[in-house]
């Protein structure tokens, strides 16, 4: 059976939320339960319950879930569980509330700046020994930072200061060696009202204007595809994979969804951003066959949160039924007849091309209910 790579959040294995959910639902994870654990607990909870072909990996925030002071620790606990560092990202947004490395203070840009240098130097020093050999870790610049609330004439200067501090670490993970694939993460908003780079498109036109002005090599630039990122503000994201895959700029996933879509969970556009685990549906049975014709062979990344209301055991469930239902869509890809289903769009029989699609979904679910058992 052929390898599949799932990576697992860190930031999944919370003690809750807070604010207007229980910040204490789940007592085993408060502080004292660090990344170390967490990697323990993919171990010994979620691993034995996977298919064998499923190989897993951990993504991390710098500096709050991978730091100076826990990496080695980290990359040692990894090697020994035997999952692997799949992907980084500076936590920014808990430090620079003004846009980080494109605030208009010049005090604050300095600072974000040099994070993000230290989070590429720890995946590059201690952490390396936990990447997998021939897929080495995706470093995601998430957006969450690069905001604003004011409609003013300096979001143009902070673009610009975007490119450029952006150029300025890619330049520098080349000189670190220039393995890691550097992904942009876009959102439309959160943690501000405004967002420089709210969307698939606009992230890949991003890229395309660092080659152009900076001469970045963008061959391992692209995009982490969030797909309730895409569902909160109602667009594509069928539409936003062909995009990525049509750039070569799919180099990252991260399949939670919003949940609507499924007809069963709600939220969807106009919502907060949910982070539900992977749904079994039509949209997600329909990117699976994308990325398989794209020959898509990196991260499968599940970014998720427990339920407010969930305990421990739950919501390690969460995570298990995530990675299946994402398993069993992309066997539900490879079950469909694509001859059949191009015949029948060609002669418009639309009806017939959902009741194809409507019995993958089945299909799938049955797979999944095999599996999960």
């Amino acid at each position: 059976m052929e390898k599949s790579y799932h990576s697992i959040c860190a930031w999944t294995f919370n003690a809750g939320k807070g604010g207007f959910t229980p910040s204490d639902i789940r007592k085993d994870w408060e502080k004292s339960f660090d990344t170390i654990d967490k990697v323990k607990l993919i171990k010994e909870k979620i691993a034995p319950r996977l298919p064998s072909y499923i190989v897993l990996g951990l993504e991390a925030h710098y500096d709050y879930e991978y730091n100076e002071e826990n990496a080695k620790r980290l990359a040692d606990a990894l090697v020994d569980s035997g999952i692997y560092l799949a992907m980084a990202t500076p936590g920014a947004h808990r430090h620079f509330a003004y846009g980080g490395i494109c605030s208009p203070d010049k005090n604050e840009r300095a600072k974000a700046v040099d994070y993000g240098i230290r989070a590429v130097d720890l995946v590059y020093g201690p952490l390396k020994k936990a990447w997998m050999p021939g897929k080495p870790p995706t470093f995601v610049l998430w957006n969450g930072s690069f905001g604003y609330d004011m409609a003013t004439v300096v979001i143009r200067d902070m673009y610009n200061y975007l490119k450029e501090n952006i150029a300025g670490l890619c330049k520098y993970e080349e000189k670190k060696g220039g393995k890691l694939f550097m992904a942009i993460e876009p959102k439309p908003n959160e943690g501000h009202p405004a967002m420089l780079l709210p969307t698939v498109a606009s992230a890949i036109l991003f890229w395309k204007k660092l080659e152009e002005e900076y001469k970045i090599d963008i061959s391992k630039k692209g995009i982490n595809k969030e797909f309730g990122h895409s569902e909160m503000i109602g667009l594509d994201h069928v539409y936003d994979t062909v995009e990525e895959i049509d750039n070569n700029m799919l180099i990252h996933m991260h399949i939670n969804s919003q949940g609507y879509n499924d007809g069963i969970l709600l939220g969807g556009p106009g919502k907060f951003d949910i982070d539900n685990g992977a749904r079994i549906n039509g949209f997600n049975i329909a990117i699976a066959g994308l990325i398989k014709q794209a020959k898509y062979k990196r991260w499968k990344g599940h970014d998720m949160q427990p339920r407010a209301y969930d305990n421990e055991e739950q919501a390690v469930d969460r995570v298990v039924r995530s990675i299946l239902s994402w398993d069993a869509c992309e066997k539900a890809a490879e079950y469909l007849d694509y001859k059949k289903l191009n015949k029948f769009m060609e002669n418009r029989e639309t009806a017939k091309a959902e009741d194809m699609m409507r019995d993958a979904v089945v299909y799938a679910q049955k797979l999944f209910d095999k599996m999960y058992k």
